[in-house]
């Protein structure tokens, strides 16, 4: 049970919400709650199947590259850590930037093109997520494991989709500033998170390569 909570709530910082949240405020400005609502459910959606995709397929794209995991815990940590300094350094997006940024209109075709592309990917699923989706995929070994991950993957892409559902009162009650601070938070926290992977994937070669070389 520790299992399935613990990645619950990795898989949902990986998806950094908050950061989700301000883009999709800012692409959404001027929009009724029920067009945002078709929205947020589209792009949860989306997500979904990419990162049940990912979570499912991990394994036959290690094997088809010849990637060894340690060396991708590395390369995604790095990708993950980017991101991270990403989240941190990102302006504040307040009323004044929002008006400057791109407008989108409400209409059923509008919703379904920037659900997918870019709400879904790459900004809820990028590569920083999709990194640590194929590192959990193929340290999860047996398809049981997996499917519990599949299960975490959907509660956190539920709680996800239940921000941007709530994304007007969300905005209304604490202010976009307050979401940029938490987006700024999520980012530090990726940051350990791609720390710990990086040394982890740094200290099993070390291991491997004692290990040959004895």
């Amino acid at each position: 049970m520790m299992f399935f909570f613990s990645n619950c709530l990795k898989f949902l910082f990986l998806m950094t919400p908050f950061f989700v949240l301000s883009m999709f405020l800012s692409m959404t400005l001027g929009w009724g709650v029920s067009a945002k609502k078709k929205l947020a459910i589209k792009v949860g959606f989306a997500a979904l199947i990419i990162c049940l995709a990912v979570l499912f397929g991990g394994k036959w794209i290690f094997e088809a590259f010849g990637i060894t995991l340690d060396a991708f815990r590395i390369g995604g940590g790095a990708m993950l850590f980017l991101s991270a300094i990403g989240l941190v350094n990102s302006n504040v997006l307040d009323k004044t930037q929002q008006k400057d940024a791109p407008k989108f209109d409400s209409s059923s075709r509008e919703i379904s093109k920037i659900a997918v592309v870019p709400l879904a990917i790459p900004v809820t699923v990028g590569p920083a997520t999709i990194a640590p989706l194929l590192i959990a995929s193929a340290e999860a070994g047996t398809f049981v494991l997996q499917c519990v991950l599949a299960a975490a993957l959907v509660v956190a892409v539920f709680v996800l989709t239940i921000i941007l559902i709530l994304s007007s009162w969300i905005e209304d009650k604490v202010g976009i500033n307050v979401v940029i601070v938490l987006s700024k938070l999520t980012g530090l926290i990726l940051a350990a998170m791609a720390s710990q992977m990086i040394f982890t994937g740094i200290i099993n070669f070390v291991k491997a390569s004692n290990l040959i070389q004895g």
